[in-house]
């Protein structure tokens, strides 16, 4: 295993010099060059065809100019993206982003991770990701509208349902996506329905899309508990974040009868011993706007905590990290260890440390890694597309039907492949492993594009 190992090694080194201050995707290549080791070691013939060479590079890299104008007649300018990174299986797919830390070395991680998590899901979809620096919090509707407009106005010529379909992230929920889809509709005088998903359910929304990155989630635990002979019934569970991944997952889990105590924003953490009550923090999120540090005030007996890496401190069986990349550390990890933590599933992209996440693999912890256990929402977009394709709409019942067998798949076809490897029950290295052969094969089939 020596050549593949020091060719996986030689790779990195020069991911790392070429691409230069974005450690974000550095963290994400390293974990899976290391992961395919094994693969490399079996199929030598994807050294030699670039295989890895080719992953590891964008196909495409779109920056551009977004000027808006805001409520006071002040101009703004922003800097817009699109990584359309690997089209192997099908169509660029990727969320979009639109937040302050954003940039081309966040968005390549984002990419890189989205095409193997596409490849995952089994359905024809390739990886990409987008977004801007803009920031949607404290603008006004109008705002928001001039910024979508004018952002659409540049990446429509790079879109398509055949080309490259994105959709929502953080920031970007179903207001930005109805903006987007409109000024779209206006420029190419068309109604391709499925250039964006994530839209509205009058204009060829799917149903579950909304909550299907946190049921998929849920889905995900539940399978990877079960094949340990365990349940999520009764189970204590920490749930970063407070957006639309972590409202569903604490839905989901509470359906499930698991009591979530914990969820948080970028301010801070609130606590509530006796389980988080969910429609207070859907009032204060999804229709107020507001910040976490509000639940306190409809539910006095629960506890507010400023800062954010506060709510892996707290003893729990499950943790559910939905909120952002790297907020579980090394530290943070053993801490959860000691406090008897027996399972952790990502529902955010890359939320957890290469550091964090050989503390849980070395400590036994089952760990559900973002790019298998996050999947279903990219899962449910690519059912949209297929609706849209099929000018019809399916129920939620049937929607939801078939995001529940695609993440049982997805764990599945990861544990698999650790063992097929002899790394079984790890994970993190089967998720890199299924996902990736089915792209390579895909790559050595097309030829050297």
């Amino acid at each position: 295993m020596a050549n593949a190992k020091q060719y996986c090694e030689e790779l990195f080194q020069r991911v790392t010099e070429r691409n230069a201050h974005e450690p974000e995707f550095h963290q994400a290549v390293k974990e899976v060059l290391e992961s395919l080791v094994p693969v490399l070691e079996k199929r030598p013939e994807y050294i030699s065809l670039g295989i890895m060479e080719r992953i590891v590079e964008p196909e495409r890299q779109i920056i551009f100019r977004v000027p808006w104008v805001d409520d006071t007649g002040k101009v703004r300018v922003n800097r817009g993206f699109r990584i359309q990174f690997n089209s192997a299986i099908g169509p660029y797919k990727g969320g979009i982003r639109f937040h302050p830390s954003v940039n081309v070395g966040i968005l390549k991680f984002l990419g890189f991770e989205q095409t193997f998590k596409n490849s995952l899901t089994g359905l024809p979809i390739g990886g990409g990701k987008g977004g801007s620096d803009f920031d949607p919090k404290g603008k006004s509707d109008g705002e928001v509208m001039r910024f979508c407009q004018s952002f659409m106005t540049e990446l429509y010529r790079h879109i398509g349902q055949d080309i490259d379909v994105p959709a929502g992230d953080i920031g970007v929920g179903g207001r930005e996506v109805g903006y987007m889809f409109g000024q779209f509709k206006r420029i190419k005088n068309a109604y391709e329905a499925g250039v964006l998903t994530g839209k509205g359910l009058t204009f060829g929304g799917s149903l579950v899309r909304t909550q299907a990155t946190g049921y998929g989630l849920v889905y995900f635990l539940d399978e990877m508990l079960k094949d340990k002979g365990m349940a999520i019934a009764g189970k204590t569970v920490l749930v970063s974040g407070s957006g639309n991944v972590s409202i569903y997952a604490t839905e989901k889990v509470q359906q499930m009868g698991g009591k979530v105590v914990a969820v948080s924003d970028s301010n801070g953490y609130v606590y509530d011993a006796e389980g988080i009550k969910l429609d207070t923090v859907k009032r204060i999120k999804e229709i107020e706007r507001g910040r976490i540090s509000e639940y306190v005030k409809a539910h006095p007996k629960a506890e507010y905590h400023e800062g954010c890496s506060g709510i892996w401190t707290i003893k729990c069986d499950i943790a559910l990290p939905c909120a952002t990349q790297n907020e579980i550390d090394e530290n943070s990890a053993k801490i959860l260890v000691k406090n008897g933590c027996q399972a952790v599933a990502e529902g955010a992209n890359m939320p957890t440390t290469l550091e964090g996440t050989k503390v849980f693999l070395d400590s036994g912890v089952l760990f559900g890694p973002a790019k298998a256990a996050n999947a279903g929402g990219v899962a449910t977009s690519a059912l949209e597309m297929s609706q849209n394709s099929m000018r019809l709409s399916w129920t939620f019942e049937e929607v939801d039907a078939k995001l529940k067998n695609i993440m049982i798949n997805i764990f599945k076809n990861s544990s698999k492949a650790a063992e097929d490897y002899g790394l079984k029950g790890n994970l993190v290295a089967g998720a890199n492993m299924a996902g990736f052969l089915k792209v390579a094969e895909a790559m050595k089939a097309q030829g050297l594009v």
